[in-house]
């Protein structure tokens, strides 16, 4: 079942250590099937070393495993949240990168303060607010979820595809899970730039037409850059 996205996900799992965005088991990837709407993502715990294709569990947007003989990862109810609320998600991604956790870890939105940040977000990378007592000890994985939409309002996601979960790390998300996973990569440099940035001039500002016009010139319908796709 599914097994050309089952070999899709295993790769971006690997595409994580390839990057630098995990160590150990710190990071999961997943993607979803439009037709199905059903998930691949990877299991939990499982070294990268000994990743295979057919170790991917596949899963319903209820969380019910439909086949696979591992657990899902941990953070899959999250991960369904994001499918559920954000229906042109494909793929999403969660890692512990070094510079958009200490951003998460800090409460702290990422602030678009360059044309590298507006290539491919319309505006700041956000953070959620701090998770309640109910939220923690409730369904926490699934609540997760539930304040990342609720910090999305007013944001549209395909615009800005990532958010820093308040103490706690990165998610993004794209078109399918190699998007995703290169929306990850990115979201970790402009985080380290951000840091040094600040370091350098704590007063520094943005220019907002820069903002726009590196965004618009690479998405939406007046987009130019790269080439005309034939």
């Amino acid at each position: 079942m599914l097994e050309d996205l089952k070999k899709k996900v295993c790769q971006a799992n690997l595409d994580l250590v390839k990057h630098g965005l995990v160590i150990f088991t710190w990071g999961n990837v997943s993607a979803i099937d439009k037709e199905s709407k059903l998930v691949v993502i990877k299991p939990s715990g499982v070294s990268y070393d000994d990743m295979k294709p057919e170790d991917m569990v596949v899963v319903d947007l209820d969380g019910n495993i439909v086949e696979g003989t591992l657990k899902p990862s941990s953070d899959t109810p999250t991960h369904l949240e994001i499918y559920k609320a954000f229906p042109e998600t494909g793929g999403v991604v969660h890692t512990h990168s070094t510079y958009a956790t200490a951003w998460a870890q800090a409460g702290c939105d990422i602030p678009n303060i360059g044309t590298t940040h507006s290539d491919y977000f319309a505006e700041g990378i956000p953070c959620t607010r701090q998770m309640n007592e109910e939220e923690v000890k409730g369904n926490y994985e699934k609540e997760t979820g539930t304040v990342i939409i609720e910090r999305f309002k007013g944001i549209n996601p395909a615009y800005v595809p990532a958010v820093l979960v308040h103490n706690h790390g990165p998610f993004s998300w794209g078109k399918d899970a190699d998007d995703a996973v290169h929306n990850a990569v990115v979201m970790e440099q402009v985080a380290k730039m951000a840091f040094i940035s600040f370091n350098i001039n704590p007063q520094l500002h943005m220019n907002p037409l820069l903002v726009q016009k590196h965004f618009y010139r690479k998405h939406g319908p007046g987009a130019y850059y790269g080439q005309d796709k034939k």
